[in-house]
């Protein structure tokens, strides 16, 4: 028993097949294994790339010397080529004898990795070069031509400015008849909403439109007063709408209302001490950072911040002063862009900027910026926030570095203004300055000007259309330009290339068929306590019913149309068939003066006499020869008493 429980016998365990039993088990370092594989993977890649890098140089020492060398040269060339080939098929046997390592070891991508970061970047590179070596060389000078076309239509377009202006294409709204004043894009570029003299305010969704470009919908916010501006808050969600009353409205994306502020008591004289403003406002606009906060001014001569969620009062009042210290209108109120200024522009020719944590003196002022007088329609600064635009109603339009506010930078004139509230806009780049002339009915076009921001030479003019250009607007992520004149039409100009969404998006879209069924079926009327026998079916399919109707010859069918004249075809003529009305259409058209009733029967006495039919006949025998009332001469009363005379 030992003996069977000790080790077996070597032949019987050969015999039986089971030899491994007496040999013990095999250990693996699995760590050990993997860094040899790794090892062999490096060197096994490092020998590739020297053979690509042979071959490579080989194959460009070729380019470059085969027409100046002889076939010797081509013969040795070839020779090296076939070494290197030579070397790239051992290195190959080589792989193919590690195969087993090679297949146990880390994927190429982990072999990559697992190099350093330099070592990661030369096999970049160097795919890369392969990459550009597929196929047969390419001849000197072709590899860079696009990107050579790139570079100089960029440098082009840099030298050349009225190449960014995307006028190429343009589309009309029609918001009315009268002025559009006011325009306003969300910060996204959605939507557009137009405001003007007609009171109204539509909304237009880029994205909603088709080609017939109609507004989804149309509100007038404030009654029966002109739209003085709109704006879209810095998110997009709620609208700015100044009108000519005293009392700016906040209205979000449907325009519904969200905000009124307050009007102020007009009978106290420190406009500082009443919670709103009292007279006609000007101009409003939004906090560049603080979406609650926006800014409006008004003909009670104060500049006022409010905030959304406070509308019993405001939150400060700035007060332009002329230089005698008098109180002066304010036209137009912005922010700078970043937020940190208010600027306004006054009816004295004046723009006073304050800081806007201290609303008693002015940071900067010009007294004689703009001509007395006359309005200053617009502020704005530039996007780097350096340089102020102001568009005067002297028709000028001036640039200023508010740090040396004394002279203007520069300034065009020649440029009618007959509006409030023409505007002028800075380009996305910051380069273009833009604004808009007037002009009176039938004196020719209003034209959409453009001046280069550094020297103020005239680059370009759009000519818009055959009135004033009033608003304008330069939409930095759609680049795409808003016009709104005074003929009611608001102008979209775009390029396909340059510009992005915004009016392409509508362009492209059909119009939308209308259905003629919908135009034949009445809507359905629901009475949920009519008694059964009167009450309609409810109907399931609204198309299905418009089908039923349109083949319903009653329901289908055509009015007649009303008819003159006489009657016909078993209708009634439009005199009516009642006895009254055909009594007074004959007393309308008796022409035959009655004033002296005698004379109206005489003027048949002769016919009677000759042919007695009715009244003769029947006194032929008790009075055959006619009896008339003797006309008597009227009394004389110059000789009655006073009291017997008649009384006229």
């Amino acid at each position: 028993d030992g003996e069977m429980l000790g080790t077996p016998d070597p032949e019987l365990a050969a015999t039986m097949g089971f030899s491994g039993f007496g040999k013990k088990a095999r250990t693996f370092d699995l760590e050990a294994m993997f860094e040899q594989t790794r090892r062999t993977a490096v060197e096994r890649s490092r020998k590739v790339l020297e053979a690509r890098e042979r071959e490579k140089e080989d194959q460009t020492e070729k380019e470059f010397k085969i027409p100046f060398t002889d076939p010797s040269a081509i013969a040795s060339s070839a020779t090296r080529a076939g070494s290197t080939l030579t070397e790239r098929e051992a290195v190959c046997r080589e792989s193919e004898d590690n195969s087993n390592e090679a297949l146990s070891g880390p994927s190429m991508q982990s072999q990559r990795s697992v190099k350093g970061p330099a070592e990661d970047s030369d096999d970049d590179d160097d795919d890369e070069e392969e990459e550009e070596f597929i196929g047969p060389p390419l001849p000197p000078g072709f590899k860079d031509s696009d990107d050579d076309n790139d570079n100089d239509d960029t440098e082009e377009e840099d030298n050349n400015p009225v190449k960014k202006i995307p006028d190429s294409h343009e589309i009309t709204l029609q918001h009315g008849t009268k002025t559009v004043s006011a325009l306003g894009l969300d910060p996204s570029g959605a939507r557009l909403i137009t405001g003007g003299y007609d009171y109204d305010v539509k909304f237009w969704d880029f994205a909603g439109m088709d080609a017939s470009l109609q507004a989804f919908r149309s509100l007038q916010p404030c009654e029966c007063h002109q739209i003085k501006s709109l704006q879209y808050s810095s998110t997009g969600d709620v609208i700015l709408v100044v009108s000519g009353n005293s009392q700016a409205k906040v209205l979000d994306r449907d325009g519904f209302p969200v905000m009124e502020c307050i009007k102020g008591d007009q009978y106290i004289v420190d406009m500082t001490n009443t919670k709103g403003h009292t007279a006609m406002l000007n101009s409003g606009c939004w906090h560049p950072k603080i979406k609650e906060e926006f800014l409006t001014c008004s003909n009670d001569g104060t500049v006022r911040t409010w905030d959304v969620n406070n509308e019993k009062k405001h939150k400060s009042v700035f007060k332009p002063r002329s230089v005698q210290g008098k109180r002066v209108i304010p036209t137009t109120c912005t922010y700078s862009r970043d937020g940190r200024l208010i600027a306004a522009g006054c009816q004295d020719g004046s723009i006073q900027i304050w800081d806007r944590n201290m609303s008693v003196h002015t940071k900067f002022h010009c007294r004689q910026a703009h001509a007395s007088g006359t309005d200053t329609s617009c502020l704005t600064f530039s996007y780097d926030g350096t340089v102020l635009a102001s568009r005067g109603g002297d028709d000028t339009l001036k640039i200023w570095d508010i740090r040396q506010f004394k002279m203007p930078l520069n300034s065009a004139d020649g440029l009618p203004s007959f509006f409030p509230m023409t505007d002028c806009c800075f380009s996305p780049d910051d380069k273009i300055l833009v604004t808009g002339t007037s002009v009176k009915k039938g004196g020719g076009s209003g034209r959409l000007f453009f001046f280069y921001r550094e020297t103020f030479q005239k680059l370009y003019e759009i000519e818009v259309t055959d009135a004033s250009v009033v608003r304008c607007l330069w939409h930095p992520k759609l680049n795409q330009i808003m016009v709104g004149t005074g003929n009611g039409l608001a102008k979209v100009y775009y390029d396909p290339v340059k510009s992005q969404r915004g009016a392409k998006l509508c362009v492209v879209k059909t119009k939308r068929k209308e259905r003629q069924a919908e135009t034949l079926t009445q809507d359905y009327i629901i009475t949920p306590h009519a008694l059964p026998m009167f009450r309609e079916p409810r109907q399931r399919s609204t198309r299905k019913q418009l089908e039923k109707d349109r083949l319903d010859p009653m329901k289908s069918h055509k009015p007649e149309p009303p008819v003159a004249g006489a009657g016909r075809g078993g209708r009634v003529g439009t005199h009516g068939v009642t006895l009254s009305s055909y009594i007074v259409k004959n007393i309308a058209l008796d022409k035959t003066d009655d004033s002296n009733p005698r004379e109206a029967i005489l003027r048949h006495a002769k016919e009677a006499e000759e042919n007695p039919y009715w009244v003769a006949p029947a006194y032929a025998k008790t009075q055959p020869k006619t009896v008339f009332a003797e006309v008597e001469p009227e009394d004389d009363e110059t000789d009655k008493p006073e009291w017997k005379k008649r009384k006229i």
